[in-house]
């Protein structure tokens, strides 16, 4: 598979990334998965993927658990290992309790040192803030990272759907730099990109992207895309949908035959073409659909056909 660079770090990943938050998920006898959880793992490693997204939250640790098997069978230092921090689900620690959000010095240096202890690792190379925090005291946040930074914990460090405005707060006081964001980015979610061919365009308001993709790449943070096939939607929407979705699905199965790939690829191939070097995070635990969606990496779309595909999707033509 191809390499991509992320700037600003020394750090080398896959151009298309996994997403272990399924891992949990996986449909098997509690003795046996662990074992089907590595499994899937190592069938995306040895399809070239180095670069494995994880979050605390998913399967409220269990997921970070499970992949720790992983160690058995790959070096650690052959993969780039992210997680994210910042999210507390509804009713923990305490019954009644909200969910919310904390980027307090406190919560993120105990989920940090939590991830580590279920990833069985010593260090993670990238380090996410999930979802905004209404409440950060980004000199906090600034803290934060410098003591796991300095005691060897964390290499790098990113936010996750943080929009311009919320990146610069950080940025004014957050000595590390904020090397990736990762952003909800699909040809159904596709509204990153349709912002910029919307400009003023009257009876067409921003969706409040606020031009966060032209700004990540202005300053050479490196933006990952999560639900970039949008939980398959687009390949097969339902009876409702409306015409230019089917249409859509319709010419996604034409280009997938006319190429000798996979449709699921064909969308992944609609992300990996903009310049932007955008890192999609495939998080399927079918074996197959893996495969599948790797195909991505050696297909190649014209403008005609990307911009084809924003349109079914959109329901109309560029301005």
């Amino acid at each position: 598979m191809k390499m991509v660079s992320i700037p600003n770090t020394g750090l080398t990943v896959s151009r298309i990334a996994y997403g272990c938050m399924k891992l949990a998920s996986i449909q098997a006898v509690p003795a046996d998965l662990p074992k089907a959880a590595v499994d899937v793992c190592v069938a995306a490693y040895n399809e070239g993927i180095n670069f494995f997204d994880h979050a605390d939250i998913y399967g409220r640790g269990k997921c970070e658990e499970l992949f720790s098997g992983f160690w058995k069978q790959v070096p650690r230092d052959q993969i780039i290992l992210q997680t994210k921090c910042g999210i507390r689900p509804r009713d923990t620690p305490e019954t009644g309790e909200p969910g919310r959000y904390d980027f307090s010095f406190e919560h993120i240096i105990r989920t940090v040192e939590a991830s580590l202890s279920r990833l069985k690792t010593d260090y993670l190379d990238i380090l996410l803030l999930h979802r905004p925090d209404a409440l950060v005291s980004p000199e906090e946040v600034d803290r934060a990272f410098n003591e796991l930074h300095g005691a060897g914990k964390v290499r790098y460090f990113g936010i996750s759907n943080h929009n311009v405005l919320q990146i610069e707060l950080l940025r004014k006081f957050v000595k590390q730099p904020l090397v990736t964001n990762q952003l909800q980015l699909s040809i159904l979610h596709h509204y990153l990109v349709s912002e910029g061919v919307l400009v003023n365009v009257v009876g067409k308001p921003s969706v409040l992207a606020s031009g966060t993709l032209d700004y990540c790449r202005l300053h050479g943070i490196s933006v990952q895309a999560w639900s970039p096939v949008a939980r398959g939607i687009p390949l097969n929407p339902p009876a409702e949908a409306p015409q230019h979705l089917k249409d859509l699905a319709a010419y996604v199965k034409r280009l997938a035959d006319g190429k000798g790939t996979t449709p699921e690829a064909i969308l992944l191939a609609w992300i990996l073409r903009h310049p932007a070097n955008i890192i999609p995070i495939i998080g399927t635990v079918n074996v197959a659909h893996i495969k599948g969606s790797i195909q991505a990496d050696k297909v190649s779309l014209t403008r005609e056909e990307w911009y084809r595909m924003l349109e079914f999707a959109r329901g109309e033509s560029v301005p």
